[in-house]
């Protein structure tokens, strides 16, 4: 069985020590689904959202949450990212926003967390932007798509 990282000698949670790893270029793609009604979509579509343009406000947040992942997620290191791309799909069948981000830097230790949390931020977003129009919308297959880069090498989902 390897050994657990992230306890202490008293077997408490700790942060890793990461001032050893090898610096090198990383990458992550994570995605993810929030399924709308049509009448949603049509205001997602137009703008005319009272909150305001729905995509460009869950761009700015899926960035902010990018970039703030270790203040929210215990063990994760603060990282100096390089870049942060927020991307939108919009299908009618079925009626849903896909959200995609990539996220980079050059250091020890992965963003795979940093993507994960930028999409689910960036659902979360539509979600409150849309919500006087819609309660029931369902944010759904939240996931890694691709990692490159560290020690562990690279990964490729299926999809």
């Amino acid at each position: 069985m390897p050994e657990l990282t992230h306890f202490n000698e008293q077997g408490r949670a700790k942060m890793v020590d990461v001032t050893e790893k090898t610096v090198t270029h990383r990458t992550a793609v994570a995605a993810g689904e929030i399924h709308v009604s049509p009448e949603t979509m049509t205001h997602i579509k137009n703008g005319t959202m009272k909150k305001g343009d729905v995509l460009a406000v869950a761009q700015v947040a899926g960035i902010q949450a990018a970039k703030h992942t270790w203040e929210l997620i215990p063990m994760c290191h603060p990282l100096p990212l390089t870049g942060i791309d927020i991307t939108f799909r919009l299908s009618d069948q079925p009626c849903m926003v896909e959200i995609k981000a990539a996220v980079t830097c050059t250091g020890v230790t992965g963003v795979e967390m940093e993507a994960l949390t930028a999409v689910s931020t960036a659902a979360l977003t539509i979600y409150d932007m849309c919500k006087a129009v819609q309660k029931d919308m369902r944010i759904t297959n939240i996931r890694l798509l691709e990692k490159h880069g560290g020690k562990s090498g690279d990964y490729q989902s299926e999809e």
